[in-house]
């Protein structure tokens, strides 16, 4: 999960191993690209709104670097233009906070999943 709030990381990370997930955590996306190749990773949430590297561009690198990993957007600034921008970008779902923990869940599951 990469979002530059640390409360809302907290909050994820204790809704995630919850439900038994490991969780990885990053507080910018330049720290999240970094880490990549040494970490493998089932599913990405990525807040659009940060500091540095937006979360649009940290899906751009990704999409450049022909990542499957599917990506969860999970922002607080919803509009119609970055819904089209995730999505172009190859974003598995766009959710805004504050997300309801059951809809973050499913999306997540849904997201890794495999195809049928």
């Amino acid at each position: 999960m990469i979002d530059d709030d640390d409360s809302v990381r907290r909050a994820l990370q204790r809704l995630l191993r919850s439900v038994g997930w490991a969780v990885a955590s990053f507080a910018s996306g330049k720290d999240f690209l970094d880490a990549l190749p040494s970490n493998p990773i089932d599913c990405i949430i990525l807040d659009l709104q940060m500091p540095g590297l937006s979360g649009l561009e940290v899906l751009t690198r990704l999409a450049c670097m022909n990542s499957r990993t599917p990506v969860i957007i999970l922002t607080g600034h919803d509009s119609v233009a970055a819904r089209e921008q995730a999505g172009q970008a190859g974003a598995a779902k766009f959710l805004c906070k504050p997300v309801d923990d059951r809809e973050l869940l499913d999306s997540i599951q849904q997201a890794i999943a495999p195809a049928s």
